[in-house]
C-alpha cells in the first residue's frame, strides 16, 4: 500500500508567522445543522463502472451551508454583520492600510495568490496565505495548529509586527470605542454583555463571519447521489486518488484539514527552513509536520504548500507523489488528477461576501 499522498495549499502566511508558546488544544468537532445530518449521512453511490470503492467515498461527507461550534449557539446576524465589517476594516491595523481581506480576498476563494502576503511596511510573511473558506471546520488554524479555533486564529494577525501590527489588543479596542457605529454593533451582537466591545469578542464576531464561508460544489452533489455530477475524466481521478491512498489525510468534509502529517515521507522536502509543527512543540515527531489542509477550491487557490513553492496544481500533484510516497507520476495520471481537484470547486456566496459599508 502507498504512504497517503497529500497537498498542501494555502494557510495563512501573514497569519502565520508568529509562534505560541504552546500547542493548540483540539476544537470540539463542529456540529452540523439538523436539516443536513440525514443528507451528510447517506453515503455516495458510485457508478457500477467507475471502479470507485463505495467503502472509500464514505469517508467523505457533502458540505454544510454554516460550520457552526457544538457549544454555542449559532452565530446571529447581527453577530456575522459585525464580524464581516471588521473583516474588512483597514482601521484594525496600525497604518490602516491592511485588513483580513488584504490577504484573503472573498471574491478569490479567500486567497491573495501570492507566494507569502505582504504584511506591515511592505514585509513578507514567511508562509502561504490559506483560504478562509471552510477554515472553521479545520482540526487547528495555522499551519503549525498553534490556536484551537478560527475565533481564537482571528486575534493573531491584527497584533502581529510583521502582519497588521497593532501595539497591543488594548489600543484595538480603544481604537474601535472612537466609531460609534462600532458601539452600537458590539451592542447588537452580545447584547447579554454589559462591556461587549472587548478584544475577545473582536475574535469572536469575525469567527462567526467565517463559520458561513462556504462553497458548495459538484462534488457535494456527486456525494449525495448525482452520478451525472463528475466527468468520466474526474472520475478517473477520483479513483486514482483513492487508489493512491490519498484519502488517508485528505479526508472527510473539508478533503482535508482534519489532521497534521509530516511532508517528505518518501525524499525529504527541499525547503527545511520551516520545520513546520515542531517549532511549536519541540517534539522531534513534529519536525516538517504541517496541517494537512483542505483542498476544496484547490483549484483556485494558487501556489501551493507552505513555502508557496509550487505554481501550478500540476506541480503541486507531481511534487506530492515524489516527496510522499516516492512515485513519479505520469501526465496522464496527473491531469486526471487535476480534473477531479477541480470539481471540488465551489460556488462563492456572492451576496455574503460582499464589501460591507463600515461604521463611522
Amino acid at each position: 500500500m502507498h504512504r497517503a499522498l497529500y497537498f498542501l495549499v494555502p494557510v495563512l502566511a501573514a497569519c502565520g508567522s508568529s509562534p505560541d508558546p504552546a500547542p493548540a488544544a483540539k476544537p470540539p468537532t463542529p456540529a452540523a445543522p439538523a436539516a443536513t445530518v440525514a443528507a451528510r449521512a447517506a453515503p455516495a453511490q458510485p457508478a457500477a463502472d467507475s471502479g470507485i470503492n463505495p467503502r472509500l467515498l464514505r469517508r467523505f461527507k457533502p458540505l454544510r451551508s454554516s460550520i457552526e461550534r457544538e457549544d454555542e449557539a449559532p452565530a446571529s446576524v447581527a453577530q456575522t454583520d459585525l464580524g464581516r465589517m471588521l473583516f474588512f476594516d483597514v482601521r484594525l491595523s496600525k497604518a490602516r492600510d491592511l485588513s483580513c481581506s488584504s490577504c484573503h480576498r472573498l471574491d478569490h476563494f479567500g486567497v491573495d495568490n501570492e507566494p507569502t502576503s505582504v504584511g506591515a511596511k511592505g514585509a513578507r510573511g514567511r508562509r502561504n496565505s490559506p483560504t478562509v473558506f471552510h477554515a472553521a471546520g479545520h482540526i487547528a488554524s495555522f499551519w503549525d495548529g498553534r490556536a484551537g479555533s478560527v475565533e481564537e486564529q482571528a486575534k493573531g494577525p491584527i497584533l502581529n509586527p510583521t502582519e497588521m501590527a497593532m501595539t497591543d489588543a488594548q489600543t484595538v479596542v480603544a481604537t474601535l470605542q472612537k466609531i460609534p457605529g462600532y458601539v452600537t454593533a458590539f451592542h447588537a451582537a452580545f447584547p447579554d454583555e454589559a462591556a461587549p466591545l472587548t478584544y475577545d469578542n473582536v475574535g469572536r464576531a469575525i469567527g462567526a463571519f467565517e463559520r458561513k464561508l462556504t462553497t458548495p460544489s459538484r462534488w457535494d452533489k456527486y456525494l449525495l447521489g448525482d452520478q451525472a455530477a463528475l466527468t468520466e475524466l474526474e472520475l478517473k481521478g477520483l479513483k486514482l486518488f483513492t487508489d493512491l491512498g490519498c484519502m488517508t489525510c485528505h479526508t472527510g468534509e473539508f478533503v482535508g484539514g482534519s489532521m497534521f502529517q509530516k511532508v517528505g515521507v518518501a525524499v525529504p522536502w527541499p525547503n527545511q527552513a520551516d520545520q513546520g509543527r515542531y517549532e511549536l512543540t519541540k517534539s522531534d515527531a513534529d519536525r516538517m509536520s504541517f496541517k494537512v489542509p483542505s483542498l476544496r477550491d484547490v483549484a483556485q487557490t494558487a501556489p501551493y504548500f507552505h513555502d508557496g513553492s509550487a505554481k501550478t496544481l500540476e506541480e503541486a500533484v507531481g511534487l506530492m507523489a515524489r516527496h510522499q510516497i516516492g512515485d513519479e507520476l505520469g501526465a496522464d495520471d496527473v491531469h486526471a488528477i487535476v480534473a477531479w481537484l477541480g470539481s471540488l470547486t465551489g460556488e462563492l456566496p456572492t451576496k455574503y461576501i460582499e464589501r460591507p459599508r463600515l461604521p463611522e
